[in-house]
């Protein structure tokens, strides 16, 4: 369940969650690999591959997923994004706002993706 502040929009395989202030906005996309699971080299190599912007990735655990995530500036934007994975299911997260706001819904932020959890689909 989302915070009060925060409310959430889906469109194919996006899930855009935007806070009530305009300050900033959260997009998930989800990404289902078909044989195996997801495994933490493939993230760092995903990574890296599509977004080399990042120029320093560090490992994080975003509820039951766990994976990189990282930080960058682009016209005029603050931009942070997490590559995670669990079981089968990779999760592209990002977070953007207006670069005088970097920082205000940070905590919020983590807060929220601190209450991912694997769907009953995925957990086999």
């Amino acid at each position: 369940m989302l915070p009060q502040e925060w409310h959430a929009e889906t469109d194919d395989d996006v899930i855009r969650i935007v806070d009530q202030d305009d300050v900033g906005e959260i997009e998930i996309t989800t990404l289902h690999k078909h044989v195996g699971k997801v495994d933490s080299i493939e993230i760092a190599a995903m990574a890296k591959e599509e977004s080399p912007e990042v120029v320093t990735w560090h490992d994080v655990t975003a509820g039951a997923f766990k994976g990189v995530t990282g930080v960058y500036t682009e016209d005029g934007a603050a931009i942070r994004e997490w590559y995670v994975g669990s079981e089968q299911l990779l999760l592209f997260i990002t977070y953007v706002c207006a670069d005088e706001d970097n920082g205000l819904d940070d905590a919020s932020v983590d807060e929220l993706l601190a209450t991912l959890v694997v769907g009953d689909s995925q957990a086999a």
